[in-house]
This record gives structure tokens, C-alpha cells and sequence, in this order.
């Protein structure tokens, strides 16, 4: 049955082609948003702080300050407002998941650049 169920996700779930990232990377996603009978294009720029789930269930969670208050979002990969993904800064860290970047300030929460 699960089998069934991941042939259905890969043959008809249309897959977008973000480039490659991971934890620690800072990245800006566009999306649109609708309101009312208007469309408009929004970008959020953030610390990826985890992808999360596989094929068309895939998840990755951003986080960036605004003043002095941390604001988190989750994105689904197969979001169809989605328009792209864009790698600013790639960042070395030792965890998939970086949770503790929450409760860093200041110099600590630096993350060192990966130079490629």
C-alpha cells in the first residue's frame, strides 16, 4: 500500500526545481499572495533551520528576525504559489536541524559561510 501511495505521489505531483539547500543556508523564497481579485509577489529571507519529509509531503522551515522578534515560516516544497527559491549564502553547520539557533543573539548567532 505504501509503495502505491509514493508511485501516485512521483507520477503526479508536479516537482519544482529549486537548487539545492540544507540547514544553515540563508535563502529568499517568493511566493504569491492573493487578496481579493489582486495577485501580488511577497519574498521571505530567512535562515533555513530544517527540511523536513520526503517526495510530495517535503517541508522546510525559515526563520528571520523582524526588529527584535524571531519570525518563523513553514514552506512545502510543492507550494503552488511558490514562484522560486533563491541560495544567498551558504552556511556550515554540524546538525540537520538547528533548533538551538532560536535561543542565539547577537555574535552567536553567526553563522560561518561555506565558500564554493
Amino acid at each position: 500500500m505504501n509503495s502505491l501511495v509514493k508511485f501516485v505521489q512521483d507520477e503526479f505531483v508536479t516537482r519544482k526545481d529549486f537548487p539545492e539547500f540544507s540547514a544553515g543556508d540563508t535563502i529568499t523564497v517568493y511566493y504569491e499572495i492573493k487578496e481579493g481579485s489582486k495577485t501580488r509577489t511577497q519574498f521571505f529571507k530567512g535562515v533555513v533551520l530544517q527540511r523536513k519529509g520526503s517526495g510530495a509531503s517535503e517541508t522546510f522551515t525559515i526563520r528571520k528576525m523582524s526588529g527584535t522578534v524571531g519570525v518563523e515560516r513553514i514552506f512545502p516544497v510543492n507550494l503552488p504559489a511558490l514562484q522560486k527559491v533563491e541560495v544567498n549564502k551558504r552556511g556550515k553547520v554540524r546538525r540537520a536541524r538547528i533548533y538551538y539557533f532560536r535561543g542565539l543573539t547577537g555574535k552567536k548567532a553567526r553563522i560561518k559561510e561555506v565558500r564554493r
